[in-house]
Order: C-alpha cells, then sequence, then structure tokens
C-alpha cells in the first residue's frame, strides 16, 4: 500500500524534521511576546505540566517534555532567573531538588493558557475535525514507530 502512495518527500520531512513545530512555535512565542508574557515555548511545556503537578523532579520534567537533562537545567535555571519556578530540597532525598512554581508562574496560567488556545486555533484554521484526527493518528503510529 505505502509503495503506491505518491510522496512529497520535501513536505514529509518537513514535517517529520521539526519545521511544521518550529513555525507554531514562533507563532506561540509572537503571540505571548505581544500579550506582555516573557516566556518562551520550551519554557510553556515546562509550566503546563507544572500547572497539573507542581513540585516535581527534573527528571520527571525531562521525561514529560523529551529533554535530556543539560537542556532542562538550563530551562529552569533561566525560569527560576524569571522567578517562574524555585528549586526545593525534597526532604525525602537531600541529593533531589523539586521544581515548585513561584506565586508569578501560578499567576500567569490563565493568560497563558488563553494565548496557546488562540494560537492552535490560528495554526489549525481551515483544518477540519476529521483531518485532525488522522493527523493525530498518523503522527501518533508515527512516533511509536520511530521512539527509543
Amino acid at each position: 500500500m505505502i509503495e503506491q502512495f505518491d510522496f512529497d518527500i520535501k513536505l514529509i520531512f518537513a514535517i517529520l524534521n521539526g519545521k511544521v513545530s518550529a513555525a507554531i512555535n514562533r507563532k506561540l512565542y509572537r503571540n505571548f511576546r505581544q500579550n506582555g508574557l516573557e516566556i518562551t515555548p520550551e519554557q510553556w511545556t515546562v509550566l503546563i505540566f507544572l500547572w497539573e503537578k507542581d513540585g516535581v523532579t527534573q527528571q520527571e520534567l525531562c521525561n514529560a517534555t523529551f529533554k535530556d537533562k543539560p537542556s532542562m537545567t538550563r530551562l529552569i535555571d533561566n525560569m527560576e532567573r524569571q522567578h517562574l519556578v524555585v528549586r526545593i530540597s525534597d526532604k525525602a532525598d537531600r541529593r533531589t531538588n523539586l521544581i515548585h512554581l513561584t506565586k508569578t508562574g501560578k499567576d500567569m496560567e490563565e493568560k497563558a493558557r488563553a494565548i496557546s488556545t488562540q494560537t492552535l486555533k490560528e495554526a489549525l484554521n481551515n483544518v477540519t475535525l476529521e483531518e485532525l484526527r488522522v493527523s493525530q493518528d498518523v503522527l501518533r503510529k508515527i512516533f511509536f514507530n520511530t521512539k527509543d
């Protein structure tokens, strides 16, 4: 079946190598800035996780966001400088730091979610629910076929 499919190889690799993701991230970044939020799409992925479950290890954040430890360390360092998160030693294991939201980090949730929802609506303009469902199914399959 796949052999008879007429591949648009440039489009497929543009999607698979992250061009679509990069375009959405640029749009999200611009929309955050235009609305007075000084956060990046990378920081956004960490914030989303912490809004659902505050006080987690750096490793949990790495697993949730598919980032390696050095990248996450830099990200958390920057977020600490912006007073979005704070590292607090785990009482059960002093070698481990738990990442907690600050008041600033908590207070931006509603605005950031609204901006991200608007960005997603812009990105999905003229995409039907059926197209979205099929795309999501296909991308999920590709992801599971290729993840380590």
